[in-house]
């Protein structure tokens, strides 16, 4: 499904200019009430309006022409609204008004409009407008009463407070970080609150205040897990601080929707950092983000899951300090509770396992078994990342440590997306995870008794890999006799 719009959103200038509404019941009413949101010279023609909507027209001064349609009367209007409630009318005063070159729109009549009503939440000079392409006028109207109980009935005080700053603020605070960073003070801080409380006199002492104290911002990092995949598990935070940023520095494993979640005009910087295709060493990301810093760039590391969890922070972080440049830590989710989630998957479970390990599979490339092996026979759950290329060895270290071959495995392909996979089988069953060559993202393991308790309805047995495999070979070696 397309993702593209086809409509262009824009505001058109109505200000003192004339538009016009024909019609005389609830839609041409509807049209007037909207466009008193606005500044335009609205002139109703209606030659027989309904008495509430003749009424209306009267009370709020609102100019009326008591004539039947004529198509000399579209012009000098700069919109035309065409809500007569007859479908043949409204087409007729449409076509008067694009021979005239006038942008129209007819009522519930697609085909015949030029520009679409949006639902308005009104903050001016604020404005929100929502639209469907038609598709749902329900559904934007339910979104325009969200928008309107999350935005402060204030806010477009304080934003006309603000353009009185504005050449100030063009003129003192240089451009980029600096200037971004005061005007997010400027209407998250006391200078809003003072507004919402009606005290103007000591909103102009917080504005001027900011305006005094602001310079040059430092650089900044921040560190900031993208989570396992979807865009709707990133943190409010997360979102908040790709808006801040001036160049936005990304790993192969999160999805361009995600790294598309920052500012628009933000610098995206790929470093690859993907198994068998880095496009850039640890020691060179390093060094890139201690140079962005140190020109004063605001800029986010945006990695998959969690930072501090595989994720190499810890040398970035180093780094770091030893540049001077401060930074910060947004967690993410991680992969492991993600892959849980999509299999309804108790991690820890009273009587069964009380503890959790986070590993990689090539921990146990080794000689020596590591220690979190051993807490496997014990009872924990172990959820191994990047553990298909291993699978084979991790079985049998497992094996060979003491956990039965009948251990409950889950495996999970792109966890939390929605092209997400599921498999199950056992830990004998798990070296076939190799074999799996159309697994060609993430893929996390979990073992343990505690995944029994998984909902295994929506996954496919490993086994059957094994099988379609050996059909596979079957098929190819009579094919060949």
């Amino acid at each position: 499904m397309s993702q593209q719009l086809s409509v262009f959103p824009a505001f058109f200038r109505v200000a003192q200019k004339s538009v016009a509404v024909f019609g005389n019941g609830d839609e041409a009413f509807a049209k007037v009430r909207l466009l008193l949101n606005t500044e335009a010279h609205i002139v109703a023609y209606a030659d027989h309006p309904e008495p509430a909507f003749g009424a209306f027209l009267k009370t709020n001064g609102i100019a009326t022409v008591r004539e039947p349609f004529a198509a000399h009367q579209v012009e000098g209007a700069v919109l035309v609204f065409a809500a007569t409630g007859d479908a043949a009318a409204d087409r007729t005063i449409v076509a008067a008004a694009r021979e005239r070159k006038i942008p129209a729109n007819a009522v519930d009549q697609p085909d015949y409009c030029d520009f679409l009503t949006p639902a308005l939440v009104n903050r001016a000079p604020v404005a929100v407008a929502i639209g469907t392409e038609g598709a749902g006028p329900v559904l934007a109207q339910m979104i325009r009463a969200q928008i309107d109980q999350l935005l402060s009935p204030s806010l477009g005080l304080v934003a006309s407070l603000a353009a009185s700053y504005r050449e100030a603020v063009d003129r003192l605070v240089p451009r980029g970080a600096a200037r971004r960073v005061f005007w997010r003070h400027f209407f998250s801080g006391p200078v809003a609150d003072n507004v919402a409380l009606g005290d103007f006199a000591s909103a102009r002492r917080e504005a001027s205040r900011l305006l005094n104290e602001a310079e040059r911002v430092s650089g900044h990092v921040w560190l900031v897990g993208a989570g396992p995949g979807a865009e709707d598990l990133l943190t409010l935070r997360a979102q908040r601080v790709m808006m801040e940023a001036d160049v936005i520095v990304y790993d192969a494993l999160v999805p361009q929707a995600i790294v598309d979640m920052g500012r628009r005009d933000a610098e995206r910087l790929s470093v690859g950092k993907r198994k068998g295709c880095h496009t850039k060493s640890q020691d060179e990301i390093n060094q890139l983000l201690v140079k962005l810093a140190g020109e004063g760039k605001r800029v986010v590391r945006l990695k998959s899951g969690d930072p501090l969890v595989f994720g190499r922070a810890g040398e970035e972080m180093a780094a770091l300090r030893e540049a001077g440049i401060s930074y910060e830590i947004v967690p993410g989710i991680t992969s492991a509770f993600a892959a849980a989630a999509d299999f309804e998957l108790p991690l820890t479970l009273r009587g069964v396992a009380s503890s959790l390990v986070f590993t990689t599979g090539h921990d146990l490339a080794g000689d020596v078994l590591p220690d979190w092996a051993r807490l496997a026979v014990s009872g924990a759950t172990i959820a191994v990342y990047m553990g298909r290329t291993v699978a084979a060895s991790v079985a049998g270290r497992l094996m060979q440590a003491g956990l039965p071959p009948e251990t409950t495995v889950a495996v999970v392909e792109n966890a939390s997306r929605a092209e997400r996979r599921l498999l199950h089988g056992t830990l004998k069953d798990l070296p076939d995870l190799e074999t799996r060559t159309e697994l060609d993202g993430p893929v996390m393991v979990i073992i343990g008794d505690a995944v029994a308790g998984a909902n295994f309805g929506r996954s496919e047995p490993l086994a059957a890999g094994r099988r379609q495999a050996s059909d596979a070979a079957k098929r190819t070696e009579q094919i060949g006799n």
